[in-house]
């Protein structure tokens, strides 16, 4: 099975249909999203019609739960003062511009979904299983705690959103960092770059069964990050004429994070401009 997964979209439709695009060439067999599908970007129905369209599953993000219930902001899990600041801007913007038929829509996800495709087990959220907006970050992240959650959750593999950033882990049944067996995955965002200075967003492919890991310890999975290129001028067209803040616009043409930035641990803040 080839399958796509997609994280935080945040409005950004164009990068969207990209990947969709980009994912259909590669012969995926399903594609979801794991949550976020506002925010940040322009015209937030645009993105609700394109998943509903074609056919890609979706998990709750807190964003998408918070704007199904019109709660009063993201529950993006931000503490600094600055950050929650464009956040409500961001937020407030999606709520207004959200029909009642995708609010509605949104209040129906699944928080999880368990799908099973070869024998792997895999566990779909947005955060982490226990905590819709929980940040795991590589760099703070150790193996024995990823180890334990699929252990709780009865998983060989992890797979989540929410931080902006892509990257994985694997480890052996023993608990042992490997290539084998099992793993957690952050499929990265569509929404936005990656803070590197390069304009592309991210997703990611999982393939299982198969020649996965040919040879004498063949894999029971693999995992490939996707980086694509969209219309990002486009988009940055789109944002100044919704007046969004030029702080965001900024960041869709350079690459470099301008907002979210105190919620950064310190190796992956210093990957950055700043």
């Amino acid at each position: 099975m080839r399958l796509a997964f997609f994280g935080g979209i945040y409005s950004n439709h164009l990068a969207l249909a990209a990947a969709i695009a980009d994912a259909r060439s590669r012969g995926v067999d399903a594609m979801w999203c794991l949550g976020d599908l506002g925010g940040f970007g322009p015209h937030p129905d645009r993105t609700c019609e394109l998943i509903r369209n074609n056919n890609v599953s979706v998990v709750q993000g807190n964003y998408d739960h918070s704007i199904g219930h019109g709660l009063n902001d993201c529950q993006c899990g931000y503490t600094d003062p600055r950050d929650n600041h464009f956040a409500q801007l961001s937020y407030d913007y999606t709520l207004t511009h959200n029909c009642d038929d995708h609010r509605t829509w949104m209040r129906t996800l699944p928080a999880q979904q368990r799908v099973e495709f070869d024998g792997v087990r895999l566990l779909l959220c947005h955060g982490s299983p226990r905590r819709t907006n929980e940040f795991l970050w590589d760099s703070t992240t150790s193996t024995q705690f990823l180890a334990k959650m699929c252990d709780n959750n009865a998983c060989d593999v992890i797979l989540g959103t929410h931080t902006g950033l892509h990257w994985q882990r694997t480890w052996d049944e023993r608990g042992a960092v490997s290539t084998k067996s099992r793993g957690f995955i952050n499929v990265g965002v569509l929404g936005r770059p990656e803070n590197d200075g390069t304009i592309n967003v991210w997703y990611t492919l999982l393939r299982t069964g198969g020649d996965v890991g040919a040879g004498e310890a063949p894999l029971p999975w693999e995992v490939e990050f996707v980086p694509l290129i969209y219309d990002h001028e486009r988009l940055a067209c789109e944002m100044r004429d919704e007046r969004l803040p030029d702080e965001f616009i900024q960041t869709i043409l350079t690459g470099w994070w301008t907002t979210c930035l105190e919620v950064l641990p310190s190796k992956e803040r210093r990957r950055g401009q700043w």
